[in-house]
């Protein structure tokens, strides 16, 4: 039960996350760029295989132009 959650929630940032990014133009080399993370990290968080930390969740809020719950906001 924990782990099907788990996979939905990683599953919703991953859109949110790649969503934000194509809105905004951004390859995932200059996401990842521009956040400081390395690009195939970047891949793991929009597969949703990735769990990122909250600082991380910081830097792609930042870049994206949005704030941290915006990454988890089902739309």
């Amino acid at each position: 039960m924990k782990t099907d959650r788990n996979k939905q929630l990683l599953g919703l940032l991953a859109k949110n996350v790649r969503s934000l990014r194509k809105g905004i133009g951004l390859s995932q080399e200059e996401l990842a760029f521009e956040c400081d993370i390395d690009r195939t990290y970047i891949s793991k968080v929009e597969r949703g295989i990735a769990n990122p930390s909250l600082l991380v969740l910081y830097r792609l809020a930042e870049v994206l132009g949005v704030e941290i719950k915006d990454l988890l906001r089902k739309k």
